[in-house]
């Protein structure tokens, strides 16, 4: 019987306007090969070219490509086509099976990454059949993690400048719970971006400010405050340069205030009653473990293969008399570090979680986060276990031996 033909599109580096493709068929002989652009009509070009070689609705041929974004994935995903996303690493490491003079080219890629498919497709995991809800609360999630990193790295920014110029302002925000991130501050940088303004400022124009933020109460004194704080004595820089600090903090508070907006669509999902039923998992960080494992339940074959996917799970490594058990450090990064803020929270959410993290604490001599990685290990193979079965958290269940050693 006749195998069938694999494909592969490879992404050029300039600009990122055209794929070459590489067809081959059971043999690994060169088929076709096209160089199309990132638009329509490259995208019917292609797939004009795979119909010309046998795929159809029933039998999609498969196809490999470098990444698991964009417009040419999301054309090929429609159907019942398994599209592989092959990790560069790979690539280049069957690249050199194949030539020992290490040359490298697109079309030359887009070859390899079809043989790749050709002999290997076992060895890889197709991307998830995701639902469309499942992929946009992905975008969410992802949009809503990257937001958070880029807020703490915009306000450590944003504080670094206000003590070059402006240390009244930190002293100002001072006394408030999150400081800087809060509206009271923004409203008031947004007012007075610099001091000698803020030393400016009447009790009025304060208080007006302090009810726009959303202030309810004790704004009068809280006014009084902040006019004591900005007229007292301070070092200032000369007058132009503070007004040149002054935008390039304004600035920066854009970036801040554009990047303290959250995004979740957890509450709509069809995983979510299973998801929040787990202790330490709210609306954010249930947005995030969807997002990262999808709602594919063939994704996984077992709660090893999530496990390893989260870098919950160790590795061993032995060669001859010597054996070693090591942290996993091929991991999906987004959801690892979920699942530390995840198993911090459980701690105190969950009676048996905190009693196995004690148990690892005291009688296993694990380090903080040795033992947070071991809860977070076990408590992502019973969300597996709960995920496929439809079922909820239920403590008694989940940690049995632990409650009965607490208790």
């Amino acid at each position: 019987m006749r195998g069938r033909p694999a494909c592969s599109a490879r992404r050029t580096a300039w600009a990122e306007r055209t794929h070459d493709i590489a067809l081959v068929d059971e043999t690994g002989q060169l088929v076709a090969k096209r160089h199309i652009t990132d638009d329509s009509a490259g995208y019917q070009i292609l797939v004009d070219l795979l119909i010309e070689h046998g795929d159809t609705k029933e039998n999609p041929v498969p196809v490999a490509i470098e990444t698991s974004r964009g417009l040419l994935v999301a054309v090929l995903r429609t159907g019942t086509r398994k599209v592989f996303a092959i990790n560069p690493m790979a690539a280049a490491r069957h690249r050199d099976r194949h030539s020992a003079s290490r040359k490298k080219s697109d079309p030359g890629d887009a070859l390899v990454l079809a043989n790749i498919l050709r002999t290997d497709m076992h060895a890889h995991r197709p991307l998830p059949n995701d639902s469309g809800l499942g992929r946009a609360i992905a975008v969410l999630a992802r949009a809503q993690q990257d937001a958070t990193w880029n807020r703490q790295m915009i306000a450590n920014q944003l504080r670094s400048l206000l003590r070059e110029y402006y240390p009244a302002a930190l002293a100002a925000v001072e006394a408030w719970k999150n400081g800087l991130w809060r509206p009271e501050a923004h409203a008031l940088l947004h007012l007075a971006p610099t001091p000698t303004q803020a030393a400016k400022l009447t009790r009025t124009q304060l208080q007006a400010a302090l009810k726009r933020a959303g202030r309810k109460r004790g704004i009068q004194p809280e006014a009084e405050r902040l006019r004591e704080v900005f007229r007292s004595k301070w070092a200032h820089q000369p007058l132009l340069v503070e007004d040149a600090l002054g935008k390039q903090m304004l600035a920066l508070l854009i970036q801040l205030e554009a990047a303290a907006q959250a995004a979740d669509n957890l509450a709509e999902a069809p995983d979510a009653e299973v998801i929040l039923s787990f202790p330490g998992l709210g609306v954010q960080l249930g947005a995030r473990v969807l997002a990262e494992i999808g709602d594919d339940r063939t994704r996984f074959a077992d709660a090893r293969g999530l496990k390893a996917y989260a870098g919950a799970s160790p590795v061993t490594r032995t060669s001859g008399k010597k054996s070693s058990i090591t942290r996993r450090w091929v991991k999906n990064d987004r959801l690892n570090h979920v699942g530390y803020l995840w198993a911090f929270s459980a701690i105190t959410a969950s009676p048996g979680a905190k009693a196995h993290y004690r148990r690892r604490r005291d009688e296993h001599g694990d380090w903080h986060a040795a033992a947070q990685r071991n809860l977070f290990n076990r408590m992502i193979g019973q969300l597996y276990y709960c995920l496929q079965h439809r079922k909820l958290f239920e403590e008694q269940t989940a940690f049995p031996t632990q409650l009965a050693v607490s208790a």
